[in-house]
């Protein structure tokens, strides 16, 4: 479990990420598919043919790729560059708005490999604006941080207890951290501390000069959000057509994000279980019992010899979550997990920590905790979370004391220090910016976007509520949310604040 839950973790399980790219050759084969600086501190992006990624082959046509150079450290302008790596398919239709720019969540999550998969859903968007995503500092592409290796990675699933029970446990838990950690300082190096959600919204707005664009149109999904909303305190005046969807609560900090999170996970679980016809309370007991006998006794599996740990089944339960649809997959993985075959958890596990069949593993969470180390001043010791445990498994028996304990683990001795307890987001003077809540997402809570519409500021956040299930509501089922999207970015209507959609 880590303390922001990605919003990649819903397509990765689904199979629905398609090949990344990084910058490549033109489509004539002239170009290099960098980027030469305007003279005006921006840089003219040469978009060209995209490259594989990987074993992956590179999208189809109609998608081009470019990279982007920013400067490493955002008070030395005129220092060392990071490339960024962007990927863009054109508007379809002639009557264009210009570029809108993506941010799938994390953080750490790719946005060259996320956008030709969301492209179906942002079809209709596609018409008037040229579709652009791009992969943040430190992640993928662009300077990915890699912090240990898959055999590392699979040993520590195998070793390290998310709730330890034993002081043994404990120092096996955080001397994981701390391992953890040096393994990111030796990958990134000085860009460990230039990887933070300020640095990104600096380089957004880079972004909106390289395309040409004199505002700033964007679409934030989970971490996204809270990106948006930083890039809207730091330039109110570039805010364009900004929509914030699965939205982060920008008035909490560690403690506070890990407790929505185990708010948000077990009211999901909540009404899972009662679809099924369970009593929620009852349910809960019998799975936070289910993983107590897994921490005793990890289940065995068909997958290479592999046993299924608390921490992972915890994992795997958490994936189907994140999608009404998913549901039912949650029921049979559950059901055999009691019969004694921890083979179902464990894939959904493997497809949550992006585990390929072959044992090589995606770095989103390296990434993510580079990033969110980097931002968050907050890390309480293991003295302060045990404190705060009975809290937590207040709110939530299955998810609290995993919430809880990251806590001590995710950003301990972490190389380099915090920023800041909360993100600033307040944007006076900003455009109207179109927040949208969904009262059943696991992930970041319903609440927090009412919180996120209010500190933007008066005439500033706009809510738009979605009675829906699942992490996220655009391109997910609402007609609704879809129709008062699609015409806030194309026609630029703002819904009045506090429209309902259901």
């Amino acid at each position: 479990m880590t303390r922001f839950v990605r919003w990649t973790a819903l397509v990765v399980a689904a199979g629905l990420l398609t090949a990344g790219c990084t910058g490549g050759g033109s489509g004539d084969g002239s170009g290099d598919g960098g980027s030469q600086d305007d003279g005006k501190g921006a840089s003219a992006l040469d978009w060209g043919a995209c490259k594989s990624s990987g074993d992956e082959p590179a999208p189809g046509d109609g998608w081009q790729c470019a990279t982007l150079k920013v400067p490493l450290d955002w008070s030395k302008p005129d220092g060392p560059t990071i490339g960024l790596a962007l990927i863009r398919a054109k508007a379809t239709g002639d009557d264009r708005l210009g570029s809108l720019l993506f941010n799938f969540g994390g953080p750490g999550g790719s946005g060259v490999d996320m956008l030709p998969s969301y492209a179906g859903t942002a079809a209709k968007l596609r018409e008037r604006y040229d579709l652009v995503s791009w992969d943040p500092r430190g992640v993928s592409a662009s300077e990915g941080v890699r912090c240990r290796s898959d055999k590392d990675i699979q040993a520590a699933e195998a070793k390290v207890d998310g709730t330890p029970d034993t002081p043994a446990e404990e120092r096996t838990f955080l001397a994981d951290a701390v391992d953890f950690g040096k393994g990111c300082e030796k990958s990134a190096g000085k860009l460990l501390a230039h990887v933070s959600t300020t640095d990104s919204a600096r380089d957004m707005d880079r972004i909106r000069q390289a395309v040409g664009d004199d505002k700033l149109n964007y679409l934030g999904i989970s971490y996204g959000t809270e990106l948006g909303g930083v890039y809207a305190h730091l330039f109110p005046d570039k805010v364009g057509r900004l929509t914030l969807d699965a939205v982060v609560d920008p008035t909490a900090d560690a403690v506070g994000h890990a407790k929505n999170q185990s708010l948000g996970f077990q009211r999901a679980l909540d009404n899972y279980l009662k679809s099924t016809g369970k009593d929620p309370e009852q349910g809960s007991r019998e799975i936070a019992d289910l993983l107590r006998r897994i921490d005793a006794e990890p289940l065995p599996t068909s997958t290479d010899g592999r046993k299924l740990t608390q921490s992972l089944a915890l994992t795997g339960i958490v994936l189907p979550l994140y999608t009404k649809e998913g549901w039912p997959t949650l029921t049979l993985a559950l059901e055999t997990a009691e019969q004694g075959d921890g083979t179902a958890l464990l894939t959904l596990a493997d497809g949550y920590n992006e585990r390929e069949p072959s044992g090589r593993y995606g770095t989103t969470t390296h990434s993510q905790r580079a990033i969110s180390c980097l931002d968050d001043k907050q890390r309480p010791s293991l003295a302060d979370v045990k404190k705060l445990l009975p809290e937590f498994e207040e709110i939530s028996p299955v998810f609290g004391p995993f919430l809880g304990w990251d806590l001590a683990g995710w950003c301990h001795e972490w190389p380099v220090p915090g920023q800041f307890h909360t993100p600033e987001v307040s944007a006076p003077g900003a455009d109207p910016i179109l927040v949208i809540g969904n009262t059943g997402d696991p992930a970041t809570p319903y609440e927090g976007a009412r919180r996120m519409a209010d500190e933007l500021g008066k005439d500033v956040g706009v809510l738009l509520t979605w009675k829906g299930e699942g992490h996220g509501a655009y391109g997910s089922g609402s007609d609704c949310v879809d129709a008062t999207v699609d015409s806030f970015f194309l026609e630029g209507t703002v819904p009045k604040d506090g429209k309902v959609c259901s």
